[in-house]
């Protein structure tokens, strides 16, 4: 891969694939930078179209990769169309190869923290997008049993059904997936959920709508494990733009700043932190391209690793305990609370 700098690319479709009557799988070609490589279970964040019709330039969306890195060569993402959802509406209708959609480079927290631990996946809907990844890297990583709780309406609403079946069916008893099916059994509750956890599970996954994820979450601490191995995979709206490429202005030179030591794409920097400043826009008045997506602390597009030093956050909406007690913080909420700070951006 060669090194790059840009904070966007144009990423072009080469294929398009219907998944179900309401779902397609849309793949990039890979545009062979290093930017572009990403963990399982992370998102890109689109610039999608907009038309002369509905009075809109672009709308920014979020989708998580259904692609595996390792094993998957291209780009993928799965999106679901949304009643009233300008752009999964858009991508289902208009995505065709030869088009071309600008991303910025993928982000997210939501990724396998621990090959040593048998996880049981929850997934309800399109939420089986990042879960998909994490299922095939957990299988080709390790020995471990997975299990799989795919909840849907329907089995016509099964995403990657016949990719599921056929898993499931090479791996014999290493892959044990649950469907889950509205239509005959009513909604997961937490107590049916906590049923299928196998007393083996040492890390719960979970992605979908809020409700099943509490109920998953319930099921999966109610099976014994902790609560710092429940990971949930949560979106919220973007209200900024995260394709704004201005730098903040920096704050005036002030004798109580803290010194911070940044390493971004394998260099070092070290540069003053003011403390009334948030280490992200410190980064982007530096000069330095620090990976960000909604810079309200709801993404984990951010994240860092605090090797030393404290810093005090303003807002937190998507790390969780693992996540914190291994010095993961948010970098567009992050404030100095010692004079010295190393940070690591992975």
């Amino acid at each position: 891969m060669e090194a790059d700098t840009s904070r966007s690319h144009q990423l072009e479709i080469i294929d398009v694939i219907e998944e179900t009557h309401d779902a397609v799988s849309i793949v990039f070609a890979h545009p062979g930078t290093d930017r572009f490589d990403y963990r399982p279970g992370q998102f890109l964040t689109l610039r999608i179209p907009g038309t002369p019709d509905d009075g809109r330039s672009w709308a920014p969306r979020c989708y998580s990769l259904s692609s595996t890195p390792g094993l998957d060569d291209q780009l993928q993402v799965t999106v679901k169309r949304v009643t009233g959802g300008y752009a999964s509406n858009w991508l289902c209708d208009n995505a065709k190869p030869g088009l071309t959609i600008e991303s910025l480079r993928p982000g997210g927290t939501f990724t396998v923290r621990d090959h040593t631990t048998e996880p049981v996946l929850f997934a309800a809907g399109s939420g089986i997008t990042p879960i998909m990844s994490i299922l095939r890297t957990a299988l080709a990583s390790s020995p471990l049993r997975v299990t799989l709780v795919y909840a849907n309406r329907d089995a016509a609403s099964v995403i990657f059904r016949e990719s599921l079946a056929d898993l499931a069916a090479a791996q014999g008893d290493r892959l044990r997936v649950v469907h889950w099916f509205e239509t005959d059994r009513g909604l997961p509750s937490a107590a049916a959920l906590r049923d299928v956890v196998p007393p083996t599970a040492g890390a719960a996954y979970i992605c979908g709508p809020a409700g099943f994820m509490d109920s998953a979450a319930a099921a999966a601490e109610a099976a014994g494990i902790d609560a710092g191995r429940i990971h949930r995979e949560t979106f919220t709206s973007l209200t900024a733009d995260p394709f704004d490429v201005a730098a903040p202005a920096a704050p005036a030179p002030s004798d109580d700043g803290a010194t911070v030591t940044v390493t971004l794409d394998g260099a070092s920097t070290t540069l003053p932190w003011p403390r009334e400043q948030v280490l992200l826009d410190t980064l982007l008045a530096a000069g330095i391209d620090a990976p960000y997506v909604c810079r309200e602390g709801n993404c984990g597009g951010c994240a860092f690793t605090l090797r030393r030093g404290e810093v005090r956050m303003l807002v937190n909406d998507t790390l969780d305990d693992h996540e914190l007690n291994n010095g993961v913080r948010l970098a567009c909420q992050s404030l100095p609370e010692t004079d010295e700070c190393e940070a690591e951006f992975s």
